[in-house]
């Protein structure tokens, strides 16, 4: 078996272990945005900061 055979056979059995995709980037970038400016608001609003 040649070591690109060997890569091939690998990466088939990684992605059929049911493991997380590397699916919406974008929106996991834009909720944790999110959450950022939500905290920040919290804190100001309390006078924590």
């Amino acid at each position: 078996m040649s070591a690109t055979a060997a890569n091939l056979t690998a990466a088939r059995r990684r992605n059929r272990t049911g493991g997380p995709d590397d699916g919406p980037k974008l929106l996991e970038h834009v909720m944790g945005w999110t959450l950022v400016v939500v905290v920040a608001m919290l804190i100001t609003q309390l006078h924590l900061l």
